[in-house]
């Protein structure tokens, strides 16, 4: 039972409360002293009747202003709130005494030192890690917060030593011992992964209002941290060298190197030799070593663009380079070791080629770990105008003008066009638009694009029958709306019918997530 007594600060008082217990023969268990004015007493649990005579005795004395029943004393709760605390902390946690000896521990401590709190009391901490010797540390006159890598149970581990200090009522601290937290160098990476990928501003200039670029962004900034492979597949022009230029910059290697090969540009003879280096003597002259874009890269990013043009022979070569990180320069028999993030992108679909045995199958499973694909503009008609909206700013701060007005007939006709060259197209041909332009209203007229083609799809609906006409342009209008409204409620609310009727159809015509199983 606990009681807790509300008071004066008057000396004596708590002499007189204690002969009064004494009085009733309660075995006190614990006292508490609030300066504030509160006496917490601890003492076996009463029957009824004598606390019915105790409560009173207590309230006569006087100074006494209330005395009631408390679930648990101050000292308690604090303690099981640390213990609460303790437990739910995923990290090893462990407190020691001036002499290194182990006084409390987590349960993820007990797990794993591998032995329980009864266990582990009083032992001594420094023989089950290396790296810090906590006795010597304890025995500095004045020892610091400390942070340190260790091992312990064969795992490496951040320490972050912490001395706790006592003061007296003069002021005076004096150690009391120490409180160590172990941090798995797995956690501590997946943190800072984390963190990474949450505030990293490498991907805020990409305008994603539309949900295709949306989603694409979100799973970016996530592959971004990771450190295997990443195929980004996507149209020409839809951006993939920026992309992977953003997630080296957002990835652990963002401080590293970024190095970037065309492989459509270069032709087989130079491909080598850009890829891999030479050494000296090489082709039979007196040559200096040349560095290839491999080591070039080493510790940072390789992206290899348009990997889809990379030639049978390279594509072997470089397979084993992915397999053990290392290769031999031209003319060099020396082997070389590189540490590299490979980026490929392709606006080939890598998967067809590998069935059409242009590209190696095995090559195409090292590469394809992760992957993200970029939408054509053509999905992404929210992202249209913005995208116009911001080109128009920028070129007119390049040529220092004032930022044209986009004509309303303009801007429908953006946002319809189908953009076979996507946002290169757009930009280019704002940029043109722009520099010729002399009024402050961009229209139509101003505007060089080609005409836009026929649908040869819609030109195969005429002719079979009506029924036939009216279901492939249902298939074609929600195949075309589905990847900007990628499910059966926002298309649904898009074409203004039930969300019941347009899953029914999304599953009829096998689009999407409701796909049928081939």
């Amino acid at each position: 039972m606990r009681l807790k007594v509300n008071c004066e600060d008057r000396l004596g008082l708590t002499r007189e409360l204690l002969d009064i217990l004494l009085e009733h023969q309660i075995d006190l268990r614990g006292i508490e002293i609030d300066i504030s004015g509160i006496i917490y007493l601890n003492f076996p649990t009463l029957d009824f009747a004598t606390l019915q005579h105790l409560m009173p005795a207590i309230r006569r004395i006087p100074g006494v202003h209330d005395v009631k029943t408390i679930p648990c004393m101050p000292s308690e709760r604090e303690h099981n709130a640390i213990l609460a605390l303790l437990t739910a902390l995923p990290d090893a946690v462990v407190a020691v005494d001036t002499l290194g000896r182990i006084t409390l521990a987590n349960d993820a401590a007990c797990s794993l030192l591998a032995e329980s709190q009864a266990n582990l009391q009083h032992q001594h901490l420094g023989p089950r890690l290396k790296g810090v010797h906590v006795t010597r540390w304890l025995e500095q006159a004045n020892p610091k917060p400390l942070s340190e890598k260790v091992v312990m149970a064969d795992e490496p581990y951040l320490a972050d030593f912490l001395p706790i200090w006592v003061t007296d009522e003069s002021g005076e601290q004096s150690l009391a011992g120490a409180v160590v937290v172990f941090k798995s160098a797995h956690r501590v990476g997946q943190h800072f992964k984390v963190m990474r990928s949450k505030e990293s501003p490498h991907f805020d200039g990409f305008i994603n209002q539309s949900p295709a670029m949306a989603q694409l962004l979100k799973e970016a900034r996530r592959l971004a941290t990771l450190d295997a492979p990443l195929l980004i597949q996507g149209e020409t022009g839809t951006g993939k060298e920026r992309l992977a230029r953003a997630c080296h910059a957002a990835s652990l290697r963002g401080e590293g190197p970024f190095i970037l090969l065309n492989c459509a540009a270069i032709p087989d003879e130079a491909a080598e030799n850009e890829l891999f280096g030479y050494g000296p003597g090489a082709f039979g002259h007196n040559r200096d070593r040349k560095h290839g874009v491999l080591e070039q890269a080493n510790g940072g990013t390789l992206v290899l663009d348009e990997i889809g043009e990379m030639s049978p022979l390279l594509q072997l070569k470089f397979l084993r380079v992915l397999q053990d990180g290392v290769f031999r320069r031209l003319g060099d028999e020396l082997e070389v070791k590189v540490d590299i993030r490979v980026i490929c992108t392709s606006q080939q679909d890598l998967a067809a080629l590998v069935q059409q045995g242009q590209f190696r199958q095995d090559l195409f499973y090292r590469l394809n770990v992760l992957n993200l694909r970029l939408p054509p503009l053509r999905e992404r008609q929210k992202d249209i105008l913005p995208l116009s909206l911001h080109f128009c700013g920028q070129f007119a701060a390049e040529l220092e003008r004032p930022r044209p007005r986009l004509a309303k007939q303009l801007a429908d006709y953006l946002c319809h066009y189908p953009w076979p060259g996507n946002v290169r197209q757009l930009r280019h041909s704002l940029y043109r638009a722009i520099s010729l332009l002399e009024g402050d209203e961009l229209t139509l007229a101003h505007l060089a694009l080609p005409e836009q083609a026929g649908l040869p799809e819609l030109d195969a609906l005429c002719d079979g029958s009506l029924e036939e006409a009216v279901k492939g342009f249902e298939r074609m209008l929600l195949e075309r709306l589905y990847p900007q409204h990628p499910s059966s409620r926002q298309l649904a609310k898009r074409l203004g019918i039930s969300h019941t009727a347009i899953a029914n159809k999304l599953r009829e015509y096998g689009i999407g997530k409701h796909s049928r199983p081939k």
